[in-house]
């Protein structure tokens, strides 16, 4: 096997442990939510502890990244594609921290269902959800077109949380909900923000990917 061939070869593995540490993520966000539905608070407890594989997902990814970078010549387009791998990895680990964040969160408040607190909350849960998948995909997939879409999204989330903010300080102004409660959901609101954001720099990073350009700016 050629150098290049071999190269080419751990290039197209690193994409794959990229993908597979995405797709760990979101199982663990659905998972969580879905606990949340069921009151299932060991499953919930099983989040927190399962973060530790995500650690170490990264951990793997970077090493690789760091090896091909030192061990192989990579050409731009290729010098591309693991800067991109090797930056994208931190957003999804981080990802997954702000799951286990809201996992905390939500063992505090025994599980009571968010809905309460905001009609928005559901809508929220869902489109980022939506934006972190579509973000993996897009960068995976090397589509720039579906990364733009991601990018556009995130105004979605944030106007979902801004709406969830309102309904929070009415409730509060009513004095009709527990204050602390009402303060863990809009943690809980402002993860979900930080993963949209998480997902935004994904889709750059797919752009970057192609073009060496994130931003608006070359970088490479």
């Amino acid at each position: 096997m050629s150098p290049r061939v071999l190269f080419e070869k751990q290039l197209s593995q690193l994409h794959a442990d990229v993908e597979e540490m995405g797709s760990a993520v979101e199982k663990t966000y659905d998972t969580l939510f879905e606990a949340l539905g069921n009151k299932d608070e060991e499953t919930v407890m099983d989040v927190l502890k399962n973060d530790r594989i995500i650690n170490d997902m990264q951990r793997g990814i970077e090493a690789a990244c760091l090896s091909l970078l030192t061990k192989q010549q990579p050409v731009a387009k290729d010098l591309r594609l693991v800067t991109a791998s090797l930056k994208v990895v931190t957003d999804i680990e981080r990802i997954g921290d702000h799951c286990s964040d809201i996992a905390e969160l939500l063992l505090r408040m025994k599980l009571k269902d968010l809905n309460v607190y905001s009609e928005h909350m559901k809508a929220m849960i869902e489109e980022t959800k939506k934006l972190e998948h579509e973000a993996v995909d897009a960068f995976v997939n090397r589509d720039m077109k579906a990364a733009k879409k991601v990018i556009d999204g995130d105004d979605i989330v944030d106007d979902l949380f801004n709406k969830v903010v309102a309904d929070l300080v009415e409730y509060l102004k009513q004095g009709t909900i527990n204050a602390d409660e009402c303060i863990d959901v809009l943690m809980i609101a402002k993860y979900l923000e930080k993963i949209g954001d998480h997902a935004v720099n994904i889709g750059e990073w797919e752009i970057f990917q192609e073009t060496g350009t994130i931003a608006d700016v070359r970088l490479l």
